[in-house]
């Protein structure tokens, strides 16, 4: 109802005295009241009359610091937009639209807009935080606008601008530093030359360069050739990792395959992918995330390069499960092939899906399983050589890769 009436509290009282004024001068026969009653009835017609030149103009933008908030993480929103009155409005409020994945208080007063007959601009400036509550894209949006005449009698409600979508990425969390077995086995970034024959006398070596420093001469080469020659320059090789992601539906529930955010297994799986993709970036490894049936999720992720890792969790936003190919694999193929860590996350296993598992992770120096659901037998997965977990929905994912660092029996993380 109080959207629909347009009388402030104090416009309300004057349509009242109005009223009353009318009565009461007929019925008393006072002119004094029906003039001030007539006063009052064409200050509200004036203050209408000021509210319908008040109009928005251009589109409304939106900032939003950090442009890709995570799960949890806050952002400030800062919105501008356009308004313009022929005559001076007084205090108003203003209410930013925000969706379920966002949550936040976008909603306070805006100060008074100058009649544009002064110059002066009508921009009004409001900023405000959110809070991601769910992965997805989210549209916020649009903003109203209330404004009042300049004696407070009368408000007018204004749509502005349309909707700004903003990404919400899941959460990256910091998970525990890799054993030293995993370095050891191709793990952490190392520096390999490039070599012939055994000994530093063997190395390739090629003609100097301008810029080559001296400290590089090979001597016996020099001495060999006549001219001057450097040892090859030393290349960096970043081992590789895979994480895979099993989407298929049959592992988790129904509502999977609709909107993020809908089944909150698949959010704590999607969360533990980002994150080991991120740790395992920090750690040095070339990163490559595929799907169960062996789809290329992103691009490979370079070692060290911190900023695509939060990149790629940006583009899983809007990740969702997929119906299951024929396969009905738990890991591709390939991955039984794998030298360097291999992370694997899923849902609901069947004694089927267990046995496959039994012989993928054989030549890995990391294999590591994390099972999100309610339920799982995993010991014969950790005899066969699996780091095997169960992570309950909802359950702190950094804690269930804690448990898979640790050497000996499988954990639950609750």
């Amino acid at each position: 109802m109080k959207r629909l009436w347009p009388f402030t509290l104090r416009g309300t009282g004057a349509i009242l005295l109005a009223v009353a004024g009318f009565v009461v001068a007929q019925r008393a026969g006072i002119p004094e009241l029906l003039y001030f009653a007539t006063l009052l009835v064409a200050l509200l017609a004036a203050s209408a009359v000021a509210l319908l030149l008040t109009r928005g103009t251009g589109s409304v933008s939106r900032v939003v610091t950090p442009e890709t908030p995570e799960v949890g993480g806050t952002a400030t929103v800062l919105v501008r937009a356009g308004l313009s009155s022929a005559l001076p409005t007084g205090p108003g409020r203003w209410s930013d639209t925000l969706p379920a994945g966002l949550s936040g208080h976008a909603q306070g007063t805006s100060a008074p807009i100058p009649s544009t007959l002064s110059g002066a601009g009508g921009a009004v400036e409001v900023r405000y935080d959110v809070v991601g509550a769910s992965r997805g894209i989210h549209s916020i949006g649009p903003l109203e606008m209330t404004t009042t005449d300049p004696f407070g009698l009368i408000r007018r409600r204004i749509s502005l601008g349309r909707t700004t979508a903003v990404t919400v990425a899941p959460a990256i969390l910091d998970l525990a530093p890799l054993p030293s077995a995993s370095g050891e086995a191709g793990g952490m970034r190392q520096t390999a030359a490039l070599q012939l024959g055994q000994g530093a006398d063997n190395l390739v070596a090629r003609p100097y360069a301008p810029g080559d420093s001296m400290r590089r001469i090979h001597w016996r080469a020099t001495a060999h050739r006549d001219t001057l020659m450097v040892r090859q320059e030393e290349q960096e090789s970043s081992p590789a990792a895979t994480v895979v992601i099993d989407r298929a539906l049959s592992r988790w529930s129904p509502v999977a395959s609709h909107a993020p955010g809908s089944d909150p297994a698949f959010e704590t799986a999607v969360t533990a992918c980002v994150s080991a993709v991120a740790h395992l970036v920090h750690e040095g490894y070339t990163v490559d995330v595929v799907d169960s049936d062996g789809t290329l999720l992103t691009d490979p992720v370079e070692g060290g390069d911190d900023a695509e890792a939060r990149a790629v969790a940006a583009g899983f936003a809007s990740l969702r499960a997929r119906a299951d190919d024929a396969s009905h694999r738990v890991v591709p193929a390939t991955v039984s092939a794998m030298l360097g860590p291999v992370v694997v996350i899923t849902g609901d296993l069947q004694p089927e899906d267990r046995a496959a598992l039994g012989a993928a992770g054989t030549h890995s120096a990391l294999p590591v399983l994390i099972v999100v659901a309610d339920h799982a037998e995993l010991d014969a997965l950790h005899a066969s050589g699996w780091r095997a977990v169960l992570l309950r929905p909802g359950a702190d994912v950094a804690r269930a890769w804690d448990d898979a660092m640790e050497q000996g029996y499988a954990r639950v993380a609750r």
